[in-house]
């Protein structure tokens, strides 16, 4: 049965990946971004999915977005939380902007957009909400301090909210992507990218389709005692 799934970022990367594989497994895709109006219009032409444009660091914003969702497509059963951004930089030469920045939009959107939809999946007694989180929050990454701490974050918020949602049929799970071959990964200089694959055993970048078949694992309708775990998709980069 097809449920209607948010995706938050969801309209390029990884994003776009979960949105197809979403689709393609039946579900009705709600598919948000913040800036990039051209891609997402391409986007939308290309698959047929719905985008909708909000900030998700704005929870007002999120409400309104969730409400209209909700309104044009129907009651949300999956969610998404996969929008992030990167702020880098060492902490010595780090503004506080740049810190509040990437946590506000990755971490504090996880509690923005499960908030807006959390009441509807109680009453239903079904849903499925996915965080993405990253190997480096795991791990830690020289030079961003605010992006491990907000993935980092986002690997606890699972946790604790796994627990809120279990009496009700809701599951809260998260996966942990490793280096995946997105324009952002490949905007890396070519031998700061051979470095970080060599660490990486398996001996390449991941794509985003593996990301995708992972949320689509999570999100299924028979995975109701899957919930609290974090899936960790790097090619053995980080273990534990």
């Amino acid at each position: 049965m097809g449920h209607v799934a948010i995706v938050t970022g969801g309209t390029r990367g990884i994003g776009e990946a979960i949105s197809v594989a979403l689709r393609d497994a039946g579900h009705t895709v709600a598919a948000t971004y913040a800036g990039n109006a051209e891609a997402a219009k391409r986007f939308e032409e290309r698959s047929g999915i719905r985008t909708y444009k909000f900030d998700v660091s704005d929870f007002e914003a999120c409400q309104g977005a969730v409400d209209r969702i909700t309104k044009d497509l129907g009651p949300v059963g999956i969610l998404v939380n996969n929008a992030g951004i990167t702020r880098d930089g060492t902490m010595h030469r780090m503004s506080f902007d740049r810190w509040n920045a990437v946590l506000q939009t990755n971490l504090s959107s996880c509690f923005n957009m499960a908030r807006c939809v959390i009441d509807g999946m109680r009453e239903r007694g079904f849903g499925r909400i996915v965080n993405i989180g990253s190997v480096n929050g795991q791990a830690g990454q020289y030079g961003q301090v605010n992006y491990a701490a907000a993935k980092s974050g986002i690997h606890g918020f699972t946790k604790a909210l796994a627990q809120e949602g279990a009496a009700r049929g809701i599951t809260v799970n998260a996966i942990a992507p490793g280096y995946i071959d997105t324009d952002m990964v490949r905007a890396v200089p070519e031998k700061v990218l051979e470095k970080i694959i060599a660490t990486i055993p398996v001996g390449r970048l991941g794509h985003a389709s593996e990301i995708a078949k992972g949320v689509l694992f999570l999100v299924d309708e028979d995975m109701g005692f899957m919930t609290g775990s974090t899936l960790s998709i790097n090619g053995g980069q980080h273990m534990y």
